[in-house]
Parts: C-alpha cells; sequence; structure tokens
C-alpha cells in the first residue's frame, strides 16, 4: 500500500526551504494561541504529519463565513489549500461544478473514510422533512449524516452552525438547528461569530493537523484559546468604563473620545471572542476600535437578545462611580452598595428591565430632618 505523503513531503516537493517551513512552523504557533516555546514542537509534529482531507458543506448561512475564512492572513487561505491541507469539497472555491463536484466529494468521502475533517456552515432545516435547503437534491440532513459518519471530527463554521443564528431566530420558519443537535457521535466543535475571525478558523485547522486533534474546548463547545475571556476583558476602552465615562451617543464628546460604549449597546460584557485581542482585517480593528457597539454575534440567541442599541440589563464588574463610592463608605458600606445593586440586577433581570449606569449609581441618603 502506498504510503500517505506528510507534509514534510508536500512542502520538499514544492520547494520550500527548512527556514521557510519553521517561519509557517511560527505562524501555525501563533494561530493556535501557544507561546513562542511551542514551535520547535509544532515544527516537528507537522513535518510528520499526513496531509488531511478537508470537506467543507454549506447549509443555511449567506456565505459569510467562507467570505471570512478567504480574508484570513495567518496562515492565508492559499497556503492552507496548497500547502497544508486537501481541501476536496466546498462548493464555492472549487473549480468543479455540478455532478463533477458531488462525485469529487464522494471520491474523498471514501478514500480518506474515518480520517477527513468536516466543516460545516449554516443551520440545518428540520421542518416539512428538510425540504427548505437542498443540493443535489439531496436535504441538508440527508447530506450532513453521509458526510459526518465517515469524518474524524466535525467543525461547525459560525454562529448559524454553532448555535443555529439567524435562521434559528424566532419565529424559526424552516426549523432550524445547529449541526451540534444532530451529530452526537463524532467530536464537534464550534467557531462562533457572525462571520467568525478568519484566523480563528485557521487556527483550529493549524491546531487538527498538529496535534491530530481539535483544541480544548469551554462549555459551548468553543476553542477555549479564543472564547476563553469576554471582550469586555480584553478591550482597551474597558478604563473608561470602570471609570464611568460613557459615550451617550455616536457623535457626542465621549464617541469622539473613545468612551465606552455600553450605553449604547454594547455587549462585550457578556460576548465571549478574540475580537479584541486578534482583529480583523489583519490585525487593523474590531468593530469597538471603529466606533460601534459589539452586537454579541458569537452568543446563542444574539438575534433574539434584545435591541443591539439598547444597554445590557445587567452589568459584569463594578463601575468606577461604585467603587469610589463604597471606598468613601468603608467596608461595610460597600458590602451594602454590592447587595443593593444585586438586588436591583436580579429585578431587572426577571422584568427584562434595562438598568443604565446611571441606576446603579449609589443613592445619597436624605438629610436627617433637624
Amino acid at each position: 500500500m502506498k504510503k500517505q505523503p506528510t507534509l514534510g513531503d508536500q512542502l520538499r516537493e514544492r520547494g520550500i526551504s527548512r527556514r521557510t517551513f519553521l517561519k509557517l512552523c511560527a505562524v501555525a504557533t501563533s494561530a493556535m494561541a501557544l507561546p513562542p516555546a511551542m514551535i520547535p514542537r509544532v515544527a516537528k509534529a507537522l513535518e510528520k504529519a499526513p496531509r488531511p482531507s478537508v470537506i467543507y458543506l454549506s447549509f443555511q448561512e449567506c456565505t459569510g463565513c467562507l467570505e471570512s475564512l478567504t480574508r484570513s492572513h495567518d496562515p492565508t487561505l492559499e497556503s492552507l489549500i496548497f500547502n497544508s491541507i486537501s481541501l476536496d469539497y466546498q462548493e464555492t472555491l472549487q473549480a468543479a461544478s455540478g455532478t463533477a463536484a458531488e462525485a469529487a466529494r464522494d471520491e474523498a468521502m471514501k478514500k480518506f473514510y474515518g480520517k477527513y475533517l468536516l466543516l460545516v456552515d449554516g443551520s440545518v432545516p428540520l421542518k416539512d422533512n428538510g425540504i427548505y435547503s437542498t443540493i443535489a437534491g439531496q436535504t441538508n440532513i440527508e447530506t450532513l449524516k453521509k458526510a459526518a459518519a465517515g469524518a474524524a471530527a466535525v467543525v461547525s463554521v459560525g454562529t448559524c452552525a454553532s448555535f443555529g443564528g439567524i435562521p434559528y431566530a424566532k419565529p424559526n420558519p424552516t426549523g432550524a438547528v445547529p449541526i451540534s443537535d444532530l451529530i452526537k457521535d463524532k467530536p464537534v466543535i464550534n467557531i462562533s461569530g457572525c462571520p467568525p475571525i478568519p484566523v480563528v478558523i485557521t487556527g483550529v485547522l493549524a491546531h487538527y493537523l498538529t496535534f491530530g486533534e481539535l483544541p480544548a474546548v469551554d462549555s459551548l463547545g468553543r476553542p477555549t484559546a479564543f472564547f476563553g475571556d469576554s471582550i469586555h476583558d480584553r478591550c482597551y476602552r474597558r478604563p473608561f468604563y470602570d471609570r464611568g465615562k460613557f459615550a451617550e451617543s455616536f457623535d457626542d464628546e465621549g464617541a469622539r473620545n473613545g468612551w465606552c460604549l455600553f450605553r449604547l449597546g454594547c455587549k462585550g460584557p457578556t460576548t465571549h471572542n478574540a475580537c479584541a485581542t486578534t482583529k480583523w482585517n489583519g490585525g487593523v480593528s474590531f468593530p469597538i476600535e471603529s466606533g460601534h457597539p459589539c452586537l454579541g454575534c458569537s452568543e446563542p440567541n444574539f438575534w433574539d437578545g434584545g435591541g443591539f442599541y439598547r444597554a445590557l440589563s445587567t452589568t459584569t464588574a463594578p463601575l468606577g462611580v461604585i467603587s469610589g463610592a463604597a471606598i468613601a463608605a468603608g467596608a461595610a458600606g460597600g458590602a451594602a452598595l454590592g447587595a443593593a445593586g444585586r438586588r436591583k440586577r436580579a429585578v431587572a433581570k426577571r422584568e427584562h428591565h434595562v438598568v443604565t449606569a446611571d441606576e446603579l449609581k449609589p443613592k445619597k441618603k436624605k438629610e436627617e430632618q433637624s
């Protein structure tokens, strides 16, 4: 039986030098959010790793996730396709179409059964036997189950595939569901975002290529290396939040000075993603840096979470004005303020009432009547 060529073999055939290979390993290590000390281990693993087959399916989606992947810069999509993986099926990117495209997918599934990586973007409609989204006469559920049967692992790309996304939003006319609701016998990792950050997608692929397994995940099945912190925790505007300085409109002094966008509806405190650190467009910027509040698009049910420009019902940390009052009043006063704030937040959560930063400020006691 002919030995399957390794990634090292493929790179040498293309005339890629050892120096260039080590640079690629450094890029892959960075994409996986690993420390520089891991570069030698990554290089050793990549050199011996087989070039994996990847099948990419698209269901109820807008092509935004794939568009995002094509804009990855670290590593680029081109380097992944030509040097690192064998992208055997992706209906938008491949040259073949129609029966030739479907035949290429079936051949890859048969040849690499049990070894290929399955990427999926878009949710799957189940209502009326799944007739609302079909490819080559097959419903999405039929195509998914057939492809997942021989996959080593499944990667849900984007919020639609991870949590249902916009098709799943009320009233969910097609009965859309996420991939994890349907695939229970294979490892499934969620790379949420609408769209997801491109280097997060390629970072997960690089991890699988290097270690032969998917990275560690959080409670929602997302890679902790990229979704371990909230955007609020890593946001450069966080100091303004702590000092109680907020933009009240998109053209006021606060907005011009780069103050916190909490009162304009920013969902950063409840959204976990790497936007504030990895950023977009080659690390140039991200929505908050561009002056727009976070929409929370990497979280489940973000489309049904209320108005995008309404402040969150609760805060995740004391505002500067609260902490200042607590210090002035002493430990006992701080505890009392904290308890009052928690009660107010609990009531707001039950009643779905928006609590603004002003409402969380401590009320001064009225002077005792003489």
